[in-house]
């Protein structure tokens, strides 16, 4: 059923998202409300290489019958390409915004998120403007058909959410991990300590960044389709959103999150025509008010989230005490 695959790859494109905040927000305590725009980049740079790579091969090769004729390694150097790109942008914006705090910060990131869809709206001769980016080839998705095609795409987005997912809980178990955690909870303690507080931060960044950039591009190969207005601040709230349901700093709550978030938006989509008498408007502002609704519930009841985060202290060594002969 292509509303199951579509929902089920939102459901895995919302998983990356927000693990890969998880690690700027969740775990290193900045707050980034322009993941947007990392994933937009990583996207066009990924349908751009894929584009142009593919009309290279069909002019060197005079392959027929598909857009990509052999060169279905292409969607592999493509999703590396946006991953690269966006980690890439991530380090060059975060070298001097991660010096801020805040709102600071947020307005820096928003700002960013912003211009690469001004820029991409407007600069015509990177993506066609608003029309977007149309006919970026999927994997063998003539000779599958669109069922075929349907399952495969939904093996590999959940083999990239796997693999991502446990890299990610290596990483913050790790000692690179706890050092964000030290940031997060204070960043003089961390610098006394010895370590270069901006040089993590940055770090943390990157990493976010190449995750958001992955999954840009698994959504415009499965889409065929990549436009300015896909990458709005909303599309960053929500995912702030599910990793504040699910929990702040632990990557099973933000995948949990992810997963309520993508829930409530689809399921409200079948409850407000039920309601007679409302316009189309009224409809679509009633959806973002049950959405509020229930996650306002669920942070009343459970403040930290649904899976809190749960930090296990190194045990302190024994002291040890004299004993007196009396």
């Amino acid at each position: 059923n292509p509303f199951y695959s579509r929902l089920v790859l939102d459901i895995g494109i919302a998983m990356i998202m927000a693990v890969s905040l998880n690690i700027v927000n969740g775990m290193t305590g900045q707050f980034s409300i322009g993941h947007a725009g990392f994933m937009a980049l990583g996207g066009y740079a990924a349908g751009l290489v894929t584009y142009y790579g593919s009309m290279s091969l069909w002019r060197s090769t005079a392959v027929h019958g598909g857009f990509l004729g052999s060169g279905e390694w292409l969607f592999a150097v493509s999703c590396i390409v946006g991953g690269v790109v966006a980690a890439v942008a991530g380090y060059i914006v975060g070298l001097p915004s991660l010096r801020l705090r805040g709102d600071y910060l947020a307005i820096v990131t928003l700002g960013f998120a912003e211009t690469m869809r001004v820029v991409m709206s407007n600069e015509l001769w990177i993506a066609n403007g608003t029309d977007g980016l149309s006919g970026i080839p999927g994997p063998w998705r003539q000779a599958l058909g669109p069922h075929g095609f349907n399952l495969l795409f939904l093996c590999i987005t959940a083999t990239v959410v796997a693999v991502l997912f446990f890299l990610f809980q290596r990483l913050s178990h790790a000692p690179f991990g706890r050092v964000l955690r030290a940031i997060r909870e204070d960043e003089q303690v961390a610098q006394v300590a010895g370590k270069n507080v901006v040089l993590f931060k940055v770090k943390a960044f990157a990493v976010g960044s190449a995750a958001l950039g992955l999954a840009g591009a698994l959504y415009g190969h499965f889409t065929s389709f990549i436009a300015p207005d896909l990458f709005a601040p909303l599309l960053t709230l929500y995912i702030k959103l599910s990793l504040l349901a699910g929990g702040l700093g632990n990557n099973i709550g933000a995948v949990l999150g992810a997963v309520l978030v993508v829930f409530f938006l689809e399921s409200t989509r079948f409850i407000v025509p039920l309601i007679p008498g409302i316009s189309a408007v009224q409809a679509a502002s009633l959806r973002e008010l049950f959405i509020a609704v229930a996650l306002l519930v669920i942070l009343r009841f459970h403040t930290r989230g649904l899976v809190p985060e749960k930090i296990i202290h190194a045990p302190l060594p024994a002291v040890a005490t004299a004993t007196t002969k009396s």
